[in-house]
């Protein structure tokens, strides 16, 4: 077991390659993809050693288990979660060794929804388009992890300056959105519009990468016709027929034809990656 590699012993219940993303193709139908706590990801990566943009696993919810073929440096962050090597107790947060052939066990989140696993040297799946990120929307990228499956590894990082463990807020009790109305906010009443901004929301278990689903009162309509699929970003707060809002995160389609009522400022998406089914969400407008 010399090879720079490790195989999944436990998938999880969804376990991706994720990196920053691949910004810059939405013209070719390609979302940005990409980790979706970037925070977290980003502080697994300096707690190893590589730089952020090294690509890491996300898990979401249970876990996952890999056995490296390599001894390796590890950090797992996101959601706090217990980590044993071999069976034994190691840190989250913090960088832990890991010996050629040993067992890394990441358990179930014991609160928010993902963990991410940074690895020295970084996972070294082929990119695709300048990212190595899976895309569940598009289907670009490496496949979600399945049991024995082997990923690769890339060479460790050289000297650097390592950080030895980060603060991390926990995941919120309830999620503030700060939102900013438009483009289609003139489709909507203004009542719909009271009511998104003080509605009882909660998170929707139908949630997924591609977007944030809630359940709460439905937003009215003040028009009833059908928009041209038009060009959709990251944090747009779509409303489908059922009336509840939709909130796009990174593998959300490049166009729609539902209207955007909204658009989530950005820095609020990592606290919405680790927000639980059935939590509160309150949309906050700002100028």
């Amino acid at each position: 077991m010399t090879d720079r590699a490790f195989a999944v012993v436990r998938a999880g219940a969804l376990t991706t390659v994720q990196d920053l993303g691949r910004p810059g193709h939405a013209h070719l139908g390609v979302p940005r993809s990409g980790a979706l706590d970037l925070p977290a990801a980003r502080l697994a990566n300096r707690l190893v050693g590589n730089r952020v943009e090294a690509a890491v696993l996300e898990t979401t919810l249970n876990g996952c288990a890999v056995r490296p073929r390599c001894a390796v440096t590890v950090a797992v962050g996101g959601a706090p979660c217990p980590v044993t090597v071999d069976g034994r107790p190691a840190a989250w947060g913090a960088p832990v060794h890991v010996p050629a052939g040993a067992l890394l066990d990441i358990g179930s989140a014991a609160f928010g929804v993902r963990s991410y696993i940074a690895f020295g040297g970084g996972v070294a799946v082929e990119p695709v388009l300048g990212s190595r990120s899976t895309d569940l929307l598009s289907g670009l990228g490496p496949a979600p992890l399945a049991d024995g499956s082997v990923l690769p590894l890339g060479s460790p990082p050289a000297a650097h300056a390592r950080v030895d463990a980060v603060p991390h807020p926990a995941p919120p009790g309830e999620l503030v959105l700060r939102v900013r109305y438009g483009p289609r906010a003139d489709w909507f009443t203004g009542s719909a519009l009271n009511t998104l901004a003080r509605g009882a929301y909660r998170v929707s278990s139908a949630s997924n990468r591609i977007g944030l689903r809630t359940e709460g009162p439905s937003l009215e309509r003040a028009q009833t016709g059908e928009l041209p699929s038009e060009g959709m970003v990251l944090g747009a707060v779509q409303v489908p027929p059922d009336g509840c809002p939709v909130v796009f995160l990174a593998d959300h389609p490049t166009t729609g034809g539902y209207p955007v009522v909204a658009v989530v400022d950005e820095r609020d998406l990592a606290a919405a990656a680790q927000a639980v089914p059935g939590i509160p969400v309150r949309f906050v407008p700002v100028r």
